[in-house]
């Protein structure tokens, strides 16, 4: 919010952004910020490896990359939101606030997440584990040939909760933090470490400061959706015991995680759900040990699918209600 003093106009745009997205999605027919984004990288990333190649070039060119494709986006759309911010009230203050929205929409993925999550569990259900494995292989990096059902829907946990805070809450949060050019300025960062931010041999210089950035940035969002999955938990499953579960597991097991910051929400769902996560994972040939995240309980994975998207959705809300709340502070202050 510090980008911008008008507050009642960035309230509009956060709210109509969010029941763009909700309705939505992101259509396929539409030029999306993501796209352009995953396009210069590839370009910056072409262009560098012609040029020269060793960790230290690699480190160099990487740091670069950052800077080029997260500071160029940050600078732009700023921008763009000054200008239309600087307008009086009339059509060309209208469209541009439309253009503010669905930047802002661009930034969230909460209908894509849930539809994709479905539609693995939906297969599931039905019994056809081939069309579920062509689902989940689109959503999740690890092989999914030999994943039988339970580790077909012990992925799709995973990655919905992982994805809450990366798809969601993250972009909600920095949207309120600093308006569109920090959630757009975010999701450089996040699409960075999708592409590059890989430790194999190919991305392990290249990708490191794209990987350290993107971890800075989840830092807090992720522990927020850990604490957004234990609240909405309580009011989907009707059982306060279920928050108390979900938090007990985050503290437990919310460190065990290769990364510093995916393991929070999944131990927070694997706590609310009474499952357990992890387990042996295949990534490019290689079997890897996850350590397991909660402990088995009661649930059976496929109502715990169904009700993990419950859950995931809820949350969603919740931190949009959170974020409206502190852009309404201040429009009163």
């Amino acid at each position: 919010m510090f980008l911008t003093t008008d507050y009642q106009t960035f309230l509009i745009i956060v709210v109509s952004a969010m029941v763009l997205d909700s309705l939505i999605g992101d259509p396929r027919t539409l030029p999306h910020p993501v796209r352009l984004m995953g396009w210069a990288t590839e370009a910056f990333e072409n262009i560098a490896r012609r040029i020269g190649s060793g960790r230290h070039f690699e480190r160099a060119a990487g740091i670069v990359l950052v800077i080029v494709i997260v500071g160029l986006t940050f600078a732009l759309s700023f921008a763009v939101q000054s200008g239309v911010l600087r307008y009086p009230s009339g059509p060309a203050r209208f469209v541009g606030v439309l253009f503010l929205v669905y930047l802002a929409a661009s930034t969230l993925a909460l209908k894509e997440l849930l539809k994709a999550g479905l539609s693995v569990i939906v297969a599931v259900k039905t019994d056809d584990m081939p069309l579920a494995r062509h689902r989940l292989s689109f959503i999740v990096g690890r092989d999914v040939r030999r994943l039988g059902r339970d580790g077909i829907l012990r992925a799709t946990i995973e990655t919905l909760s992982e994805n809450l805070s990366d798809g969601v809450i993250a972009p909600l949060f920095y949207l309120t933090l600093g308006g569109v050019p920090c959630a757009l300025a975010y999701k450089a960062v996040n699409t960075l470490d999708s592409m590059v931010g890989h430790r194999n041999e190919r991305y392990i210089h290249l990708g490191w400061a794209s990987a350290r950035l993107d971890d800075a940035a989840n830092y807090l969002p992720a522990r927020i959706s850990a604490l957004l999955i234990a609240f909405a938990a309580t009011l989907v499953l009707h059982s306060p015991a279920r928050a108390q579960a979900a938090l007990a597991t985050v503290r437990r097991d919310g460190r065990k995680h290769s990364s510093p910051n995916s393991g929070y929400p999944e131990a927070s769902i694997a706590g609310a759900l009474r499952v357990r996560l992890g387990g042996l994972v295949t990534y490019g040939g290689t079997t890897v040990q996850k350590p397991y995240i909660g402990i088995p309980g009661g649930a059976d994975y496929l109502t715990a699918s169904f009700r993990t998207v419950s859950v995931i959705r809820v949350a969603s809300y919740i931190g949009f209600l959170c974020s409206i709340a502190a852009i309404s502070l201040g429009v009163v202050l």
